[in-house]
């Protein structure tokens, strides 16, 4: 059983509805139980036949939440209950206290945990880890920070890097023009994308005020945001401003992600914070060149100048001139995102993350790792 707390779009979301589904398609028994009441994500998961139980959650501790957790677990004989970041972790360990046949707990930390920094969902959290048997990081930046900080004690820490349906995001010039007539891009558009929330930590506003002066070198110049958010009539507002709203693509929030990424020429992310981005991930599967600061697990995903470029966070002047090689330079753009596509193939794939946290839970249950066949 996975426990988030919804399965509305986004990269945990996401990285955890493909992970269920491919699960179920190995022939493991699974379900997702979500906290809030949800859509989202929640169609494509009951579509490929996984089972999806909303507890919804509408206060701070919710007791309903606990119970449906409990007797979920219980009428499913669940063995294994995979936790989500912090509160899904909290609110499992609660619940399955006491439980005859405790389910194995254990948790995966999706980001650098900047929601931490409230004194009670930190308390909460590392209360739950003392009944949490592993917790998966997933990268070796987010491992640092939350075993190097002294949240999560070392004995329980592994690294899982995410995973992704690479099939689903493979390069083609028919997807390309498809995406580009979906988004109202012209053939010969030069586009720069960016696929998150429109909130203050995905510092979208670099990406627009560093049009002004790449549009000057390239007319052809728009950019594309997916995604919404509440900084999106802001992010208008200074589009405005600098003289260059007819260049910019409010794409909002959009189901078919995988299916518009192909219209892009570069794919830019200013991120102030990041985990191991599902996005970024995408974008390099997708074969396109990235521009990404050295946050998070960013370094994790892009090698500087072999998979991507990578620049130093809130640094507008080098986003700026990093964008602009790659613009201008065709060439380096095929290269890099040849090279970043081969990179997630190798070692990003769901099949990947799949056999990694089959190993994981094996450990966490204190089995011998499943044996896999030679085909």
């Amino acid at each position: 059983m996975h426990i988030v707390d919804s399965l509305e779009r986004g990269g945990l979301e996401r990285v955890v509805t493909d992970l269920a589904i491919a699960q179920k398609r190995q022939g493991q028994d699974v379900c997702v139980l979500s906290l809030l009441d949800t859509e989202g994500l929640k169609s494509e998961l009951l579509a490929q036949g996984v089972e999806v139980v909303v507890a919804g959650k509408t206060r701070p501790f919710d007791l309903r939440v606990l119970r449906t957790i409990r007797r979920s677990a219980a009428e499913r004989q669940v063995e294994v209950v995979h936790a989500h970041n912090f509160v899904p972790n909290y609110y499992a360990a609660v619940a399955l206290c006491g439980m005859p046949r405790r389910p194995t707990l254990v948790g995966t930390c999706h980001d650098m945990g900047t929601r931490l920094s409230s004194r009670k969902l930190s308390l909460f959290y590392a209360w739950s880890l003392r009944r949490t048997a592993a917790v998966a990081m997933v990268g070796r930046q987010v491992h640092d920070r939350f075993v190097g900080g002294g949240i999560v004690p070392g004995a329980k820490a592994t690294t899982v890097l995410n995973g992704i349906p690479v099939e689903r995001f493979a390069p083609s010039a028919e997807r390309r023009t498809r995406a580009r007539a979906a988004l109202g891009l012209a053939p010969d558009a030069l586009v720069i994308g960016a696929v998150g929330r429109l909130v203050p930590l995905k510092n979208h506003r670099l990406l627009i005020e560093a049009l002004p002066t790449l549009a000057a070198l390239h007319p052809q110049l728009r950019l594309v945001l997916i995604g919404g958010g509440p900084l999106e009539q802001e992010l208008r507002d200074e589009a405005t401003r600098l003289g260059v709203a007819g260049r910019v693509v409010f794409a909002g929030l959009r189901p078919d992600v995988a299916e518009l990424t192909p219209a892009f020429d570069v794919f830019a992310m200013p991120s102030l914070t990041e985990g191991l981005s599902i996005a970024l991930l995408e974008a390099c599967a997708t074969g396109l060149a990235v521009v990404a600061t050295r946050v998070g697990g960013n370094p994790e995903i892009v090698s500087h100048g072999h998979t991507g470029l990578l620049v130093p966070a809130a640094d507008a002047g080098a986003l700026q001139q990093a964008l602009a090689e790659l613009l201008g330079q065709p060439a380096q753009r095929e290269r890099l995102g040849q090279a970043a596509a081969a990179w997630v193939r190798a070692h990003a794939s769901i099949d990947t993350l799949c056999r990694a946290y089959d190993d994981f839970y094996a450990r966490a249950r204190g089995r011998p790792a499943p044996q896999v066949l030679a085909a």
